[in-house]
């Protein structure tokens, strides 16, 4: 008996302060690393938005190619024409005549808005 308890005497381990302080350094860490988590989010909902449009974009050209116009409908485009948005992108403000076209789109967890008038038009955001 004598002797098990001499071995637990010898055992190290870690004392209480130092667990706190390590505790302490991960919820440092933790506050700094998770608002910079969250902008990366944004950042790539908003990419995907504007790839998007820049897709949608192509998708009219083509469109313009067959039909002679562009449209103003952009479930026209899905598909036949190659346009596969991401899911929670929205498109608005579509229209399309002869000789132009301008298209709004915006992802719902995203925190810009871009449009793009064409032909040849880059993508701005508002």
């Amino acid at each position: 008996m004598l002797l098990k308890l001499n071995r637990m005497k010898d055992q190290k381990g870690f004392t209480l302060i130092e667990l706190m302080i390590v505790i302490a350094i991960i919820g440092i860490l933790a506050a700094i690393a998770i608002p910079q988590f969250s902008a990366y989010r944004k950042r790539s909902y908003n990419a995907s938005a504007q790839a998007d449009l820049r897709n949608a974009a192509t998708a009219q050209e083509a469109y313009y190619v067959d039909e002679e116009t562009y449209t103003s409908d952009v479930d026209a485009l899905v598909g036949t024409y190659g346009l596969y948005t991401s899911e929670k992108v929205h498109f608005y403000s579509v229209s399309g005549d002869v000789n132009s076209y301008t298209m709004r789109a915006y992802h719902s967890s995203g925190d810009k808005t871009y449009s793009i008038k064409g032909p040849g038009g880059s993508v701005s955001a508002q």
